[in-house]
């Protein structure tokens, strides 16, 4: 079928891995060109396919569901990642968050979310288990909170505002324009432009505001 959605599933249970594959499969929307029971095995696969999501549980062995999350933005920024895990903790809910992720499922109620999840996300939409509603609305105001208290960030383009939340995930400016196709002395000048904008002084002064203000940025 054309314009199917091709899909990589990584989670370490054989069996429940297996469930997911067919659920997805039988969707026609969807091809399941990849799966993985580790974090480096589905992210060598993410990488050799390229696929339009990638499922991804948060703990696997070796590599984390967030670790792989983190490297596929560097890599294979165009793949699309919904997280599907027993994890409530917001903690965790912000640190996916933080790597752009499009969709976050619990595992308990995979059966009635999942396809609903995947199919908004290829649609170009965002879908977070409800019982998560709690936390994004948290996230926001925070957001709404920093952006009223400083309000450089108002002023902020959108190059700029991506290379804040690069840096806001401890990447390098050398690291943030091979992200961005763009030269280092650009991300460079950047930096500088968003510390006037935001009245900053001193070498590591946006490094540590973006760092401390990472759930809020967005």
């Amino acid at each position: 079928m054309a314009n199917q959605f091709r899909t990589v599933v990584v989670d370490d249970h054989p069996i429940f891995r297996q469930g997911l594959c067919q659920i997805i499969s039988a969707e026609p929307l969807f091809q399941v060109v990849g799966e993985a029971g580790d974090g480096l095995a589905g992210y060598q696969a993410a990488v050799r396919t390229k696929p339009d999501l990638i499922l991804l549980d948060i703990n696997l062995p070796g590599l984390g569901g967030l670790e792989v999350a983190e490297r596929l933005q560097k890599t294979v920024p165009t793949v699309k990642v919904v997280i599907l895990t027993m994890h409530k903790e917001e903690d965790l809910f912000n640190l996916a968050m933080n790597y752009n992720v499009k969709g976050y499922v619990l595992k308990e109620t995979a059966g009635t979310e999942l396809v609903n999840c995947l199919r908004a996300v290829a649609a170009g939409e965002y879908f977070f288990t409800p019982s998560m509603s709690g936390c994004l609305l948290r996230r926001r105001h925070r957001t709404e909170n920093l952006v009223s208290t400083q309000t450089g960030l108002g002023r902020l383009t959108a190059a700029e505002q991506r290379i804040l939340k690069g840096i806001a995930s401890n990447q390098t400016s050398k690291q943030i324009a091979t992200e961005l196709g763009v030269s280092y002395r650009t991300v460079e000048a950047h930096r500088a432009n968003m510390c006037t904008k935001l009245e900053m002084r001193g070498a590591h002064s946006l490094l540590h505001f973006a760092l401390q203000n990472q759930s809020a940025l967005g």
